[in-house]
């Protein structure tokens, strides 16, 4: 999920992910319910093994992969493995290869006990693989689900991967998967002078691009440091999948992501990671609750946050969070994002001064939208301010779209 440093997550008590909840007399909170099956006739790129597998013929094989790789239920390094692939080495993202690790938190280096292959960590002191990671590697595979938001960091681990590839001259093949959020391109975009692991590229919060679009388009636009460009091949998605297509996440991509609503509030909900309110870790529902001890008591739901495997620490640990809860809730506003919660909490709040934390503007990627909440400007004037940019990046976009807007 959103990559959070963790000092800064930590200093402002907005830190790590989640699931148990503490219902309370004004709301209670439903176990999360799995994920649903993918939309039948949707093919990933992973599963279409005749398209890659020749290019990994007699070549040591990088994987950047977690629990979302697979080929059908079988995750994508075993599925090589058998087919006798020479896997050298797993580079691990934000939450692990496993996908357990809470967000923010340090993954370390290791051994996949299945394959025998390393695991080296490229969500810790090291963002970016390094030549020595990659000394064992001819050729990189990418291969994990994305949700369609710029502060998600498996975007950032996808840029930094084909940064280093580009640099020592190695390929990289990118497997791609449909985006959940697909239709969805709004938001501001990224001030330079933001940037930072949960936004690195030009990108408005929500970019409408699958990973294999993101990557030609980070090539295309001579994003890498340098300019440089990486030797790329994407595989994608089967023929029959638009960026309306709606597709149901087999395996929930990040541990506070349980839900197909959660990862459609996400975009929007994210925001509040920023702010002193909980988006429910620590609780069955995370990204679907809202809440926080400074808010009227009068709101309509409340919870508690409490420690759990998901979420260790989660932000008010232990204190109840007075809110609302969005099961069932519209994921957008028209076509963009939903905006009024953010503007409604900050002007009920019992403690502006402390609303917003420093993080906000790594998330929203400018100054902008926090002077222009705390000057009371409405949705309409804030969304409009965002057109110039997103008007000039949909006319980028489509240069690097493989599948069909609807």
């Amino acid at each position: 999920m959103v990559g959070i440093p963790a000092k800064v997550v930590l200093s402002l008590l907005l830190a790590l992910p989640a699931c148990a909840t503490t219902p309370h007399s004004k709301g209670t909170s439903a176990a999360p319910q799995p994920p649903a099956p993918a939309k039948p006739g949707v093919m990933v790129g992973a599963e279409q093994l005749e398209k890659y597998l020749p290019q990994l013929k007699n070549k040591r094989v990088g994987l950047v992969v977690n629990q979302t790789s697979r080929v059908g239920t079988s995750y994508l390094v075993d599925t090589l493995k058998a087919r006798g692939v020479n896997i050298t080495a797993i580079f691990a993202p934000e939450h692990g290869f496993r996908g357990e690790e809470a967000d923010g938190a340090t993954i370390k280096d290791g051994r996949d006990a299945r394959s025998g292959a390393p695991v080296r960590s490229v969500y810790g002191k090291t963002k970016k693989p390094t030549p020595e990671m990659l000394a064992d590697v001819d050729v990189l595979v990418f291969d994990i689900q994305d949700v369609g938001a710029r502060f998600y960091t498996f975007i950032s681990t996808l840029h930094y991967v084909m940064e280093a590839a580009a640099e020592l001259k190695k390929p990289v093949i990118v497997l791609d998967r449909p985006n959940p959020n697909g239709d969805l391109v709004d938001g501001p975009m990224l001030d330079p002078a933001h940037k930072s692991f949960v936004g690195l590229d030009p990108l408005p919060i929500a970019h409408g691009l699958t990973v294999g679009e993101l990557a030609q388009m980070i090539n295309g636009e001579k994003w890498l440091a340098g300019g440089r460009r990486c030797q790329l091949t994407v595989v994608p998605v089967a023929a029959g999948y638009t960026h309306a297509t709606a597709y149901h996440l087999p395996v929930r991509p990040s541990p506070n992501l349980p839900t197909d609503h959660a990862v459609a509030l996400y975009p929007s909900i994210c925001l509040f990671e920023g702010t002193n309110v909980s988006v429910g870790r620590g609780t069955a529902t995370p990204f679907e609750v809202i809440g926080s001890p400074s808010q009227p008591s009068t709101r309509p739901y409340s919870f508690t946050p409490t420690p759990n495997a998901g979420s260790p620490t989660p932000p008010l640990k232990g204190q109840l969070c007075y809110g609302l809860n969005l099961a069932g809730a519209p994921t957008r506003e028209g076509s963009g994002l939903v905006l009024k919660y953010l503007l409604d909490f900050y002007q009920q709040s019992t403690d502006k001064m402390h609303f917003f934390g420093k993080y906000f503007e790594e998330l929203s990627g400018t100054t902008a939208l926090r002077e222009q909440i705390i000057a009371g400007k409405s949705e309409a004037e804030i969304r409009a301010s965002w057109q110039p940019g997103l008007t000039k990046f949909k006319a980028l976009r489509k240069k690097y779209l493989l599948y069909p807007e609807r």
